[in-house]
């Protein structure tokens, strides 16, 4: 199995987790906080889109689609704080969103091979690891990172456990 096969089944993981989370919110319920100063959802899924989209685009610059204009500034550590729903996105266009990121990012990893996926990670993004790989590898985590707070939402809207 390629280095490639390898992250792209370990993002299998976060993707199936994030869908089965999001499934039955309603945008309403993507703007509870998990506690209090802590980020809701609508403006963590905005980050992690913003996040993918900027880590592969400094691996490769034009492999992936563009984000609506005006979606970085929608997902700022200012913007973190803001209630207002008319502030962030349908968690539909999230997952739209998410998606097409998702698979842009796929698709380039497929196309790389072990050699490439070892060379040293753009200086901009080594803080995800020291290799190309780890920069994708690294999507995983922190997917899976945010994700863990989305549990404790769902708890505290009385939403049944999934895993």
């Amino acid at each position: 199995m390629s280095l490639a096969e390898h992250i792209t089944a370990a993002l299998q993981l976060p993707t199936t987790v994030v869908n089965m989370y999001l499934d039955d919110l309603t945008d309403a319920e993507l703007l509870v906080r998990p506690a209090e100063n802590m980020n809701h959802i609508a403006w963590q899924l905005g980050h992690l889109i913003q996040s993918e989209h900027m880590h592969v685009s400094e691996v490769a610059p034009d492999a992936m689609p563009a984000l609506p204009a005006g979606f970085a500034e929608r997902h700022t550590r200012e913007t973190a704080a803001s209630d207002e729903p008319g502030d962030f996105l349908s968690k539909a266009e999230y997952l739209q969103l998410m998606h097409e990121q998702r698979e842009a990012s796929s698709k380039l990893l497929a196309t790389l091979s072990d050699e490439q996926l070892s060379q040293p990670a753009p200086e901009k993004v080594n803080y995800l690891g020291p290799t190309v790989g780890c920069i994708f590898a690294g999507e995983a985590t922190h997917w899976m990172m945010h994700a863990g707070q989305w549990a404790v939402i769902r708890r505290q809207l009385g939403k049944a456990p999934l895993f």
